[in-house]
């Protein structure tokens, strides 16, 4: 699998493994189906600790390493992306509070992902992305007004992952309009708050495990103390918490292609044609073999990009890699699977085809694919 693990990382991965086959399998079909979120499932993952991997110790959580968390997650992620997707988006909002926020901050955002505090529900969003502000950040509406020893903030937020679940954010808005990224700053928003509403919720191709809704924003109050380091740091940190969260994308995708090339294995070796199992035709044999290729390149890559962030050094281009190739190839290997099983593979019966639609939004979300090229054309 390409991660040397060990004991204790392996039983993490093992337990991610078993939860996902025996607790969540069951309901992925009906669920996809219907773009119901299986809040009781969510509940169990919580109960076993999942979505708290990525907290320090000291702040309630497991405290893990991305090597034990980004396997852990691929598991999960063989069964439902979107389900993945919904665990990771709590720990993505977690990361700029990680990164930017005192003592006081990270207690208190990681225990609404604990469910220390009583309002916590385990999931917690990153509100980003606007209408007309997705690759170009800069584009954003969203403001922030400093009132006295308040933030007054005004906007709408898109696309955003737990966003009709959260009970607590991490918002981007616009400190100062003159200086482009440099007057975005970051702040922690409480659900609760006055003027916080939930817009329209996404009725998406692929992932419909997780949820992804419009947040609106309208004369939200919220105290000085909630933000996040300094006034027009924002965008750094939102870029530093992107660097993070692209390789665990692509760990995400890794899960989808091996859940393909695993699919399309078991079909190859009971589908008969011309007197013998069409594994053993060549054809079939070598496409089986360049997607197990693609997939475990993609794999290492997501590798590479944690050893370089553990070494201390810059590692933007090698997490834009593991982003990009590994979701590239996620959706060929699951077109290729799709082709494997032919006439089945375009049919719901079989879940093939629900994986090339989980597959397509890892080439978009974490920054689109053509974003990861600027970054890695701009590193050369």
């Amino acid at each position: 699998m390409g991660y040397q693990l060990t004991e204790e990382q392996r039983d993490i991965v093992e337990l991610a493994k078993d939860f996902a086959e025996k607790t969540l399998k069951p309901v992925v079909a009906e669920c996809d189906r219907t773009g119901e979120i299986p809040l009781d499932i969510y509940e169990k993952a919580f109960d076993i600790g999942f979505q708290t991997m990525e907290i320090p110790e000291e702040y309630g959580g497991m405290g893990l390493s991305y090597y034990a968390i980004y396997p852990a997650m691929e598991e999960i992620a063989k069964v439902d992306a979107g389900f993945a997707t919904g665990i990771a988006a709590s720990s993505l909002a977690l990361k700029p509070v990680l990164i930017a926020g005192n003592e006081e901050q990270k207690k208190m955002f990681a225990q609404y992902i604990t469910r220390e505090n009583e309002k916590g529900n385990g999931f917690a969003a990153f509100c980003l992305t606007e209408p007309e502000a997705g690759s170009d950040a800069a584009a954003g509406k969203t403001v922030a007004v400093k009132e006295g020893d308040e933030y007054v903030i005004n906007g709408t937020k898109c696309f955003i992952t737990n966003g009709g679940l959260a009970q607590v954010f991490v918002v981007f808005a616009i400190t100062d309009k003159t200086k482009g990224v440099k007057g975005i700053s970051a702040f922690i928003v409480e659900r609760d708050r006055a003027g916080i509403s939930i817009g329209k919720e996404e009725d998406k191709m692929g992932i419909r495990l997780s949820n992804t809704a419009e947040v609106v924003f309208d004369n939200v109050r919220i105290p000085a103390d909630h933000l996040l380091g300094q006034e027009g740091k924002g965008f750094t940190y939102a870029m530093k918490t992107l660097d993070l969260a692209r390789p665990l994308i692509g760990a995400l995708a890794c899960g989808i292609a091996q859940r393909a090339i695993d699919e399309a294995v078991a079909y190859a070796k009971t589908r008969v044609t011309f007197g013998k199992p069409i594994i053993r035709h060549q054809a079939i044999a070598f496409k089986l073999a360049d997607m197990d290729i693609m997939t475990e390149s993609a794999r290492s890559t997501v590798i590479n990009a944690l050893n370089k962030y553990y070494s201390g050094e810059p590692y933007s281009r090698e997490a834009a890699i593991a982003k990009c190739y590994a979701s590239d190839i996620s959706v060929q290997v699951a077109l290729d699977a799709i082709q494997i099983l032919g006439g089945y593979g375009y049919s719901r019966e079989y879940p093939v085809e629900k994986l090339l639609r989980d597959a397509k939004i890892m080439q978009i979300f974490e920054g689109t694919n053509e974003v990861q090229r600027i970054v890695i054309s701009s590193a050369l």
